[in-house]
């Protein structure tokens, strides 16, 4: 076996991660399949290259050696890319994202303003891997969230801006539960329920559950992980487990949606994008898009609505849009359905 890109972006990410288990994650591969991947490349480069230990994995001296190595070939095909991309200005709109809800109302959206480009979109499972990817010029632009107060590390040449400030997490339980007859959840009544884990590990979200549950008096217990939505939503109708839940997230048979007294866990929603590769006026197309995507979901549920509706100064800037780069273009600025 040679050693491959793919093998030195995974010693690099369990070197970030610190364990094998956060690197799985973020590389959307299983736990075993990247031990055995690990030794394979160990094989190969005649050692050890990192100390196993309860606390996680630390490098060894070979370790240290080969990853110097790898960020340097890492960094020079990352600028290979970025410089391939900067002459290539009709090429398609890399777009990364968390599996976030609006994403699918967001690609109708951009067809509409971005007449006649392609647009490529890929979901990924890990906020690290999203941004270094934009910041290595694999993405032009990224939407992703943050819970609470952590705030997501960028790489230079990127310009953030924030989508919607702050959205309050729900609760999605079984239509069956005895909890669901009540219009707003105390976190506390959970207690003893088993969770379903969020799949992204880095963007704060465990962290801000944890610490929600702790304060309400109980630790969560954290008993699945799933990507699929189907499956996702099939385990919390039978009754199996619950999960938090963006508040704009769309019904889904034997489930229920309910807020959660004291909006004890909060979401942030953000757009970041390459400053080399998308030109201010796109910049500003792909915020309205995404800002617009946002609002025609707030309808879906009543609670999310009335709480949006009471609360003007989250709401995207759409208005000052109108009048701003892009307003050329031809995409209207849209307040809440039902509003002007």
């Amino acid at each position: 076996m040679q050693l491959e890109l793919r093998h030195l972006e995974a010693v690099c990410r369990i070197a970030e991660a610190g364990s094998l288990g956060r690197a799985a994650v973020r590389l959307g591969v299983s736990q075993p399949a990247l031990s055995a991947q690990l030794r394979r490349i160990e094989r190969v480069a005649g050692g050890e290259l990192f100390l196993r230990g309860r606390s996680g994995v630390e490098p060894t001296p070979l370790g240290e050696f080969v990853l110097a190595k790898a960020r340097l070939v890492l960094g020079e095909m990352d600028a290979l890319a970025a410089g391939a991309r900067a002459v290539a200005p009709d090429a398609p709109l890399r777009l990364g994202c968390i599996l976030l809800v609006l994403v699918d109302r967001l690609m109708e959206r951009l067809e509409e303003v971005l007449v006649g480009r392609e647009i490529a979109v890929t979901v990924e499972h890990s906020v690290t891997t999203l941004t270094r990817q934009l910041g290595a010029g694999r993405y032009d632009a990224v939407l992703y969230g943050e819970v609470n107060d952590h705030e997501v590390p960028l790489p230079e040449g990127v310009t953030a801006r924030t989508l919607v400030p702050r959205e309050p997490f729900c609760v999605r339980l079984s239509a069956d539960h005895p909890l669901a007859a009540k219009e707003r959840i105390a976190l506390a009544e959970l207690a003893g329920e088993s969770w379903m884990t969020l799949v992204e590990d880095d963007d704060g979200g465990p962290e801000a559950l944890t610490a929600a549950c702790a304060r309400a008096g109980f630790a969560p217990l954290l008993r699945h992980r799933v990507a699929d939505r189907k499956m996702h939503y099939d385990l919390i109708a039978a009754g199996r487990a619950i999960s938090l839940s963006q508040p704009t997230a769309p019904p889904a048979a034997g489930t229920v949606l309910r807020p959660l007294e004291g909006d004890p866990v909060n979401g942030r929603i953000r757009l970041a994008w390459n400053r080399a590769a998308v030109p201010a006026r796109h910049a500003e197309l792909l915020y309205r898009a995404a800002a617009e995507a946002y609002v025609a979901n707030v309808r879906t549920n009543a609670f999310h609505r009335e709480w949006w509706e009471a609360r003007p100064e989250l709401h995207p800037a759409l208005e000052e849009a109108r009048g701003g780069p892009g307003a050329s273009d031809g995409l209207p600025g849209r307040g809440l359905p039902g509003h002007s």
